[in-house]
């Protein structure tokens, strides 16, 4: 079977999160996980991998903007990886899937790897942004 769109976000944040601890360029991450046979390295992760670091202050003051109870300073790494990849893909992926589905997917990753509490907080952020949008972009 091939890679599927879930694989691809799976990847995406994987390689996000573990460049929150270490000093390597996104690219430099990007070629050590070509060694790594649980972690899919394409055009679409590496694409945005990079964009969501180069766009980091966009998307953490939207993060900030509706995380009322945690500074992103004292957010869980987890949680803040999560985070950056939904508001990246909702802000700036041109092919999207809609702003639900990334919002389902950002969840079904809290609830694979953060603790229980956060799945509630990243919905909660998530769905307060997605308000914002519009019923166009929703």
């Amino acid at each position: 079977m091939g890679v599927t769109r879930h694989d691809i976000r799976e990847s995406e944040f994987i390689i996000i999160f573990e460049k929150l601890f270490r000093e390597e360029s996104i690219t430099e991450l990007l070629e050590l996980s070509l060694d790594n046979e649980s972690v899919t390295v394409n055009d679409e992760v590496k694409e945005t991998a990079e964009g969501v670091f180069a766009h980091l202050d966009e998307i953490d003051a939207v993060i900030s903007k509706f995380s009322e109870k945690r500074n992103i300073a004292r957010m869980p790494k987890i949680n803040l990886a999560i985070l950056r990849l939904a508001i990246y893909e909702i802000l700036y992926k041109t092919d999207k899937a809609p702003v639900r589905v990334i919002i389902n997917e950002a969840v079904g990753l809290a609830k694979k790897y953060a603790q229980d509490a956060d799945v509630s907080f990243i919905n909660g952020v998530l769905g307060a942004y997605s308000r914002t949008l519009g019923e166009d972009n929703a």
